[in-house]
């Protein structure tokens, strides 16, 4: 089955994609009109002007105003899926449903922002990224925040539950890795899940760096959160994929095999690089990146992170803590858990 043949039984299925632009360079978000009792949009688009005029001819041409919409589920935190909930929501009065473990952060988000730049701001220094462009960096970011907005969830999710419609059924499964609030949708009867950012066609779901949603102290270890979650999904007897950006997903196994052994290398590549000698996160991403981990530093310096971590679990690397600075090192063991 191709991807359009995808998107056409989804369609048959009473499910509607909506392409919404965002000023990201992942291009536009897929949000997806659910026509069934409740009417149902999952995820939103970014806070704009042209993001909701877009929103809005999209379901009109789909016969519906935004005014129809009874229930709006947020797939995970990200700025560019729930960016426009509250506006929608407060014009249709439609119910918000989102994991129950990211209700207090999105419902407090400027505060929650700010206090994830500082996360990050010090996790970036601890790693070796210059103070200078840690501070150009949090400017960067701070500028992003209008494309976000607060969300006030009225509907909290568990992962588990069953969501139930008038003519089908979707299960709710947390599968926190690109994010700790990643939320996918199963319809078990058609074989279709609703999937966000945890799988994409075109490119690989970076399992960014974050706090813990609990607020317990330290950070998430994203990837090995990510391989996890990737785990379950794979065991799913899913046919159709839909995705956050780009196309449906027809082969979801064989992509995440494919996205498992990209990780698998990358972390060979860093182990190599510690074996050499110890090195810190930002060293490692400049010679993996070179100057892509200056201009997209947080993400790089997530990839590495996460590779590490799996490194450690594995016993093949160790944290070096220099006071101000964190380095890596080999453990000198080259065995790894499931090698041949």
């Amino acid at each position: 089955m191709s991807a359009e043949e995808a998107l056409d039984r989804a369609r048959e299925a009473g499910i509607h994609l909506l392409r919404i632009p965002t000023p990201f360079a992942v291009g536009r978000v897929n949000c997806y009109l659910i026509d069934d009792e409740p009417l149902t949009l999952v995820d939103t688009g970014p806070n704009s002007g042209k993001a909701l005029d877009e929103l809005e001819r999209q379901l009109e041409a789909l016969g519906h105003p935004i005014a129809d919409l009874e229930l709006i589920i947020v797939s995970h935190q990200h700025i560019d899926h729930l960016g426009l909930v509250e506006i929608i929501a407060e014009r249709s009065g439609a119910e918000v449903a989102a994991i129950d473990a990211v209700v207090r952060s999105v419902a407090n988000f400027a505060a929650d922002l700010e206090e994830e730049d500082r996360f990050a701001a010090e996790l970036m220094i601890r790693n070796g990224i210059p103070e200078d462009l840690v501070i150009a960096l949090r400017s960067v970011a701070r500028s992003f925040r209008a494309w976000g907005g607060q969300v006030n969830v009225t509907r909290p999710l568990r992962d588990g539950e069953t969501l139930t419609f008038r003519d089908r059924a979707l299960e709710v499964q947390h599968r926190p890795g690109h994010s700790a609030s990643d939320t996918l949708l199963w319809d078990a009867e058609r074989r279709i899940l609703f999937a966000a950012d945890h799988l994409l066609a075109h490119i690989s779901s970076n399992p960014l760096l974050s706090r813990s949603l609990d607020g317990s102290p330290g950070r998430r270890k994203a990837l090995l959160d990510y391989i996890e979650s990737l785990a379950r999904t794979r065991e799913l007897p899913a046919e159709i994929v839909l995705t956050g950006h780009g196309e449906a997903v027809t082969d979801h196994r064989a992509l995440i095999d494919e996205r498992l052994a990209q990780h698998r290398r990358r972390a060979e590549k860093i182990h190599a690089l510690i074996s050499e000698r110890p090195r810190s996160a930002y060293e490692i991403a400049q010679e993996l990146w070179g100057n892509v981990a200056v201009t997209q530093a947080f993400l790089t310096l997530s990839e590495v992170i996460g590779h590490l971590d799996l490194l450690i679990a594995e016993g093949r690397a160790r944290e070096l803590d220099e006071g101000e600075m964190v380095r890596f090192a080999s453990t000198g063991n080259n065995e790894r858990e499931g090698a041949d």
